[in-house]
């Protein structure tokens, strides 16, 4: 039986690098665990490059905006808790703002910002590859996050767009993971992998609540989500809606199958 994961999928750095900040929103909640991560990552003397603003809240933005000057803002991807604050932090700073989805660089005082496109979680969500100084790190926004799993949000987000993902974000061996979300964790790929296996199992389970006569998404929770809050479920639901049509494109339902709405 999988259970639901309430734990990093990798373990937990516990030292960001010297040019990596974080400002953590004051948004806790069962989705935002402790809060929206914003990420400041900055050469000595440079420009701060902002990735998820988070929420429209003054005290946080205000925050942000002392690691004065800001040359760029970015955001992972466009769910509100990542990107109210977008607005508000571009008037205090004056920075440019680069939408989701970003499909350019960004380089600031030595510090070079790649995106790598990883929908899933959204369909317009981007990790950001940072180097500066021979490092690496991953910032994940939502499609890692620091603690627990990833709501593929459909019908925005979509299964295979993210098992795809994982399987890119698996390339990044020993690169530390900066999430949307808790903890950073110490390895990209370890944390991915972990992801795409606990999806599979999962998906398994959705097989087996079919088989046993499961006639809709909400009997799919009931059986294969049994362990998690309920508070939850309806977020839950979501990734059941994803996995049903998942299955259903990769022929593992009738064409006319379950919740085909």
């Amino acid at each position: 039986m999988v259970s639901h994961v309430t734990v990093p999928a990798a373990q937990v750095l516990t030292t960001l690098p010297d040019w990596v900040t974080l400002v953590r929103a004051p948004n806790p909640g069962p989705m935002t665990l402790d809060g929206t991560n914003t990420w400041l990552v900055r050469a000595p003397g440079g420009g701060s490059v902002v990735i998820d603003p988070g929420p429209l809240d003054e005290g946080h933005l205000r925050a942000v905006a002392d690691h004065a000057p800001v040359a760029a803002i970015l955001v992972t991807h466009g769910h509100e808790d990542h990107t109210e604050g977008v607005v508000r932090l571009a008037e205090l700073t004056g920075a440019p703002v680069h939408g989701a989805p970003v499909r350019e660089n960004v380089d600031v005082d030595g510090v070079h910002v790649e995106s790598l496109a990883t929908p899933g979680h959204t369909k317009d969500s981007v990790c950001f590859v940072v180097r500066y100084r021979g490092e690496e790190i991953v910032l994940t926004g939502d499609t890692i996050l620091g603690r627990g799993t990833t709501v593929v949000a459909w019908p925005d987000g979509d299964l295979g767009d993210y098992l795809d993902s994982l399987g890119r974000l698996a390339a990044f061996d020993g690169r530390p993971a900066l999430p949307g979300h808790g903890p950073a964790l110490t390895d990209t790929a370890v944390a991915a992998r972990f992801y795409h296996r606990h999806r599979e199992a999962r998906l398994a389970q959705v097989r087996e609540a079919l088989d046993a006569g499961a006639a809709d998404a909400a009997e799919v929770v009931a059986r294969v989500y049994a362990d998690v809050d309920r508070s939850l479920w309806p977020a839950a639901e979501w990734s059941v809606r994803a996995q049903l049509a998942y299955l259903r494109r990769e022929s593992h339902l009738p064409p006319d199958g379950l919740d085909a709405t």
